[in-house]
């Protein structure tokens, strides 16, 4: 399945390269909401609240209750988690927070399980160069996506994997590195990270993953 990603900061809807550097932006927010609402799941990324910059968080609210979501950026306890799906996300998405001073947080994973249904609980594997990175994918961690895997399936339905090597440059995922993830997890797995071509989305729904898009279809190199 195809997941439209919408990317949030600044009030406006952007793509950035590898995270970093701004592609695209656009300000007519209604129009991809549009664009977007045929899909069964669109992913709605606050990106300033994931690198505490703020956040967008009545944008957040306007895209929730037209669009069925999973929610994501800076969502680092019980409570905002809570808030976000009673605003009507789909699902949560949780990263940073799982990780404290470098090491996985297995506490706050079972707090999370314990306190949310864990079918709307997503945890995210965010990974450069082979390492999980957090706060935005500003700071990298000494800590693998096998290791997150390994250590937090019991804790969640599904997983989100991003290879942020690839992320904007819409040259393709490798999918030997995504076969390795789906081997690793019997969760449900949604992957994202240069997703560029129909062939791509159709090799991973074979798997059964869903693959999250963005840049490829604010480009117009995929339909969406």
């Amino acid at each position: 399945m195809l997941i439209p990603s919408i990317d949030l900061m600044g009030g406006k809807i952007v793509q950035l390269v590898q995270g970093e550097k701004k592609k695209l932006e656009f300000d007519n927010v209604d129009y991809w909401i549009e664009r977007f609402s045929k899909h069964p799941v669109v992913q709605l990324i606050d990106l300033d609240a994931a690198r505490g910059a703020g956040d967008n968080r009545q944008l957040v609210k306007q895209i929730v209750s037209r669009l069925n979501c999973q929610v994501g950026g800076g969502i680092r306890s019980v409570e905002t988690a809570r808030e976000l799906l009673n605003l009507g996300a789909h699902k949560v998405i949780i990263g940073s927070a799982l990780l404290t001073e470098g090491r996985i947080n297995h506490h706050h994973a079972r707090e999370l399980a314990e306190a949310i249904p864990k079918s709307a609980l997503m945890f995210a594997l965010d990974s450069r160069g082979g390492w999980v990175a957090i706060d935005g994918w500003r700071t990298e961690t000494a800590v693998t996506a096998f290791e997150m895997i390994h250590e937090l399936e019991p804790f969640c339905e599904s997983f989100l994997y991003t290879h942020i090597d690839t992320e904007g440059l819409m040259g393709g995922i490798p999918m030997e590195t995504v076969h390795a993830i789906h081997r690793a997890t019997k969760r449900h797995l949604v992957v994202a990270g240069g997703i560029t071509g129909q062939h791509e989305i159709d090799a991973l729904d074979a798997l059964g993953i869903d693959a999250v898009v963005g840049m490829a279809l604010y480009a117009g190199k995929i339909k969406g």
